[in-house]
């Protein structure tokens, strides 16, 4: 009998569930902390409390994360370099360090526009090769003919030996902003995915299991795990779709909308007839746009994780995850007791850093241009706790601005602070930690407040699920203006939205959440069984799912009857007849997905295959089409290996 496992990364939590092949049950599911930076540890623990028997018989893994989504929310993804190519987008922020826009790029037709600009290149390279982890190029229709693209990154990776990613690599859309944009996030999510992958493959294989691995992408779809290397953007979201497939998997519902709570933040998707909603016009992470196919969703930096931080007696929810009270005081011996002898804090000097609950601990990530600040205060921060003021005495001297943010970003420092996790300990609905930890914290924040610890913690669990209610609806309602919504769903008016399919709970708290949000908004709220796992559920659930886009124009307008160019994801070719270049396409379509599924593990007899054909001409154009996109799709069931 064979069994698929199922493991999600998170910002929190590792999850793992064995699913039985022959009927789908679940017959085992664990969770284990998502360990830093050493990501294998939290692998093995979580592989570990498994049935070691039922694990001899795993022939399929597929795994999801939240890592990469996390770090670019976070803003702690690897320092990178961009060189666009040619023309500059009219755009002029970019999620890069450093940036040039260097002689260059190709027209529409694929045929070079001006020569390569090679001495700029090298003059770069060098003057940034010291300063960054990773390099993103993306070229002036580089979508048409990549060949600048792949020259810069020849030489780049001759020079430096760094991953180097080109845009054409990501995407055939034209639009070189968002290609750029693309580029650079895969660049810096490049370090982050080499590790998480590594350390599933490591665990795995070293428990010799010989079983097929895949990763779960953003559009749901699932790809061979060593792939996630070459384009980890195409992880962003993967969690999100995980819990997405997770939830109909878990409800058997085809139809519904899903709340994944996680550790630092709440995703909110939408499946109708068992097709999740796919973005039209790429995914938005961190605020930038890409061109990544994802599912469509509502993504918010608020976790059970999140920070909880007061600020002129106002109440403010994350961005940042911390590591909560109540689980610091199990891991640190004298925690709770620096907690009770906390220096009261100034109101006029809170920020997010500065408050009473506020803590922080070195990492084991390693540390790399440093400013001589940067450098003076990680002195300070060692393996035991430290606040603002720990950190400020030992200085003798205020910590420069900016300074515990850049540590933050870089990963160096781990923050330790009030959750909404914490608030439910106080609350006692949640009580898996140390409670006694969350009460001192709750006890520090509301005195800078006008309530008492007990309403203090009311109103973060009200804040937190007022904030999911929103991120649904906004979802739901994406024209409505964000202001409009909130203010609905105050108490202010005898109204409420009523919303007409089933929300699902996802995640370890949600079950605390199901009666508030039903409170807020109209709707059948269900939190099935194992909803704590969800997402490693999810992430055996994808589907083989490739989908290929071929593009044919004629050369030129003045010969429309001969000579034909074909752009594909192999290059630019170029035909004398048309029906040459339409068989070009399908092939090389079909090929392409093949190459795909069979990556799967998925056979050529089990990949349902269709190919459609979309033409542009003006009225009565007698000659073949000014544009033909070939549209190749491959579908298959990985699921199918566990029935072998």
């Amino acid at each position: 009998m064979h069994f698929g496992l199922g493991i999600d990364a998170g910002g929190t939590y590792t999850d793992a569930v064995l699913i039985r092949g022959s009927d789908g049950a679940i017959v085992d599911s664990k969770k284990a902390f998502t360990t830093y930076p050493d990501l294998q540890e939290g692998i093995k623990n979580v592989l570990d409390s498994l049935d070691q028997e039922l694990l001899k018989n795993v022939n399929l893994v597929s795994v999801s994360t939240t890592l990469s989504t996390n770090s670019l929310l976070e803003g702690t993804g690897t320092s990178v370099a961009l060189l666009i190519i040619g023309e500059k987008p009219a755009q002029t922020e970019f999620p890069a360090e450093f940036v040039i826009c260097v002689e260059g790029g190709h027209d529409t037709r694929g045929d070079e526009a001006c020569e390569l600009d090679v001495a700029a290149v090298e003059s770069f390279v060098r003057s940034t090769r010291t300063k960054v982890s990773a390099y993103a190029v993306s070229g002036y229709f580089g979508a048409r003919n990549p060949e600048h693209e792949i020259q810069v990154k020849e030489l780049i990776t001759k020079m430096t030996g760094m991953p180097v990613v080109c845009g054409h690599e990501l995407s055939q859309e034209l639009g070189a902003y968002e290609r750029a944009v693309t580029a650079v996030l895969n660049a810096q999510l490049m370090p982050i995915t080499y590790q998480f992958v590594n350390s599933v493959v490591k665990d795995v294989r070293g428990r010799g299991i010989d079983a097929r691995l895949l990763m779960l992408k953003c559009d749901g779809s699932v790809y061979n795990i060593e792939d996630a290397l070459e384009k980890p953007i195409e992880t962003i979201f993967s969690g999100p779709a995980a819990s997405l497939l997770g939830a109909s998997y878990l409800s058997k519902m085809e139809t519904c909308a899903v709340i994944d709570i996680g550790g630092t933040s709440t995703d909110v998707s939408m499946l109708r007839d068992g097709v999740p909603e796919i973005s039209s016009s790429g995914a938005v992470v961190g605020g930038w746009k890409t061109r990544v196919r994802a599912m469509k969703m509502e993504t918010s930096a608020t976790g059970g994780d999140s920070h909880i931080w007061v600020q002129d007696t106002q109440i403010h929810v994350g961005p940042r995850r911390v590591l909560p009270l109540c689980v610091a005081s199990t891991m640190y011996h004298d925690f709770l007791n620096k907690l009770k002898r906390c220096r009261v804090v100034p109101r006029n000097h809170m920020d997010e850093n500065l408050q009473p609950t506020k803590f922080f601990v070195r990492t084991a990530y390693e540390a790399f241009d440093l400013t001589g600040d940067e450098s003076e205060v990680l002195s300070i921060i060692g393996s035991e706790p430290v606040s603002v003021t720990d950190i400020s005495s030992d200085l003798r001297k205020n910590i420069p601005n900016g300074v515990l943010d850049s540590l933050i970003r870089k990963r160096l420092v781990q923050g330790i602070g009030f959750t909404p996790t914490d608030a439910l300990h106080v609350l006692d609905i949640y009580t898996k930690w140390d409670a006694q930890a969350s009460e001192v914290g709750a006890a520090n924040l509301s005195r800078y407040t006008t309530k008492g610890k007990y309403d203090f913690c009311t109103q973060v669990k009200e804040h937190v699920a007022k904030n999911m209610a929103a991120d649904l609806m906004s979802y739901i309602l994406p024209h409505h203006p964000a202001g409009m919504i909130a203010d609905l769903l105050n108490d202010k008016y005898p109204a409420k939205f009523k919303v007409e399919i089933p929300v699902v709970l996802l995640g370890g708290p949600s079950r605390a959440y199901d009666s508030e949000l039903s409170s807020m908004i109209d709707a059948e709220v269900i939190v099935p069984e194992f909803s704590d796992v969800g997402n490693a559920v999810g992430a055996l659930a994808g589907k083989g799912v490739k989908r290929v886009e071929i593009m044919i124009t004629p050369a030129s307008l003045e010969n429309p009857d001969e000579d034909f160019l074909v752009f594909s994801p192999v290059g630019r070719g170029r035909f004398k007849n048309y029906g040459d270049a339409v068989e070009f396409a399908t092939s090389t379509g079909k090929e392409l997905v093949l190459d795909y599924e069979m990556r799967c593990g998925i056979l050529k007899q089990d990949t349902k295959i269709t190919v459609s054909k979309k033409t542009v001409s003006p009225d009565n154009w007698s000659h073949p089409p000014l544009e033909t996109r070939v549209v190749v799709v491959g579908i298959g069931n990985p699921m199918m290996i566990l029935k072998d």
